[in-house]
């Protein structure tokens, strides 16, 4: 199949440190790429891929060393996407909502990922307004804010197995491992806690968004004082395989509606089990006292950690690779494709009334 993949532009296809919805982009990308599709890859200039690439923009607005406006520079790629929409037997959109107004009138097959929470009320909104375009979700949860969407599957996000080494057992200084945002929703302070009524040591890798700058600095900062609490900043992948591999234990313990939650599954390829609290996604990603464990108080998290030796560290990585290594999540969305590229009945929209108010009258227009 001739393939589009197009990115964010926040950051690079893959991250170099922090980006869940760029790294399952790569992921996806290079697995199509080695099962012989055409794939063009619409991403940000200093990306890396084996696929055609087209950039709008040659850094990451992250990186840019010169400040970008990112509604511009996606509507710039929107048009690009455009452009070429002739070249491909569909397009696959990881760029939530805003080329839906577009897409609509566009005869090419197209599908969106929606990578993000969806229980904020404008998001209603948008579906209320657009019921008609086709939407994957990345866990059954994540549907449950929008009833009215256009859902055409679920597909589970899916990471190469051979890009973390198993580890049978965890390094012999002990630690428990933290990996996410420093963000009140990803629970840093509850991985904290736990850490310190435990006494073992919590090694914290994390990127502080500039929205949460002042959370870090009121609210974590002060905590990194203790021996047991250790920053150790963003990490790229061979830091992520160690810092997860040598792990006891992976704490999860997040406060928001996760749509997914990627670190989990990396952490079971390392073979390490996690400690996750029953929130979005955990039910569907996590199988309990087989990954971990799924607890709903730092009270249970504690016990758990305190058990997490009778967790098979082997058991976790067959668990990964049977549900999330990355040939599950290509073979889910060559799936979606195919239904899409597929010959559709033409589905005619319901015609919205509005009314035209003048002096003499009111005139509704269908």
């Amino acid at each position: 199949m001739r393939i589009a993949q197009v990115a964010p532009l926040i950051e690079t296809v893959p991250p170099k440190t922090y980006g869940g919805t760029e790294r399952v982009v790569h992921y996806l990308t290079e697995e199509l790429v080695r099962q012989g599709h055409d794939v063009t890859l619409f991403a940000c200039g200093d990306s890396l891929t084996n696929a055609d690439h087209v950039a709008v923009v040659q850094e990451s607005l992250r990186c840019s060393r010169v400040p970008r406006d990112p509604i511009i520079w996606h509507q710039r790629q929107l048009m690009e996407v455009l452009r070429m929409a002739d070249k491909f037997d569909i397009i696959h959109f990881h760029t939530d909502f805003s080329h839906f107004s577009v897409m609509r009138y566009l005869e090419t097959p197209h599908i969106t990922t929606l990578h993000g929470r969806l229980d904020l009320p404008d998001f209603q909104v948008v579906f209320d307004e657009f019921p008609d375009m086709p939407v994957v979700s990345i866990s059954d949860s994540q549907r449950a804010p929008i009833k009215n969407a256009n859902w055409v599957g679920t597909v589970y996000n899916g990471t190469p197995g051979e890009n973390f080494d198993f580890r049978p057992t965890p390094d012999p200084d002990e630690y428990f491992a933290f990996l996410g945002r420093f963000s009140p929703e990803k629970g840093p302070e509850r991985a904290i806690e736990i850490a310190k009524r435990l006494g073992v040591k919590l090694k914290m890798a994390a990127k502080i968004d500039k929205v949460d700058e002042e959370y870090f600095a009121e609210r974590i900062k002060p905590q990194l004082d203790d021996p047991l609490i250790e920053y150790i900043g963003e990490v790229n992948e061979n830091g992520k395989n160690r810092l997860l591999g040598g792990a006891k234990a992976l704490l999860f313990p997040i406060d928001w509606p996760e749509p997914f939650g990627l670190v989990m599954t990396e952490s079971m390829a390392c073979g390490t089990p996690v400690i996750a609290f029953r929130n979005g996604s955990v039910d569907e990603v996590m199988k309990d006292r087989v990954s971990g464990y799924i607890v709903n108080s730092v009270d249970e998290a504690v016990d758990a950690a305190r058990n997490i030796d009778n967790v098979s560290r082997r058991g976790c990585r067959v668990y990964f690779q049977s549900r999330f290594d990355v040939e599950p999540m290509a073979h889910g969305y060559l799936e979606v494709y195919k239904k899409l590229v597929a010959p559709q009945k033409t589905i005619r929209l319901p015609s919205r009334r509005r009314i035209v108010k003048n002096s003499e009258a009111s005139v509704s227009v269908g």
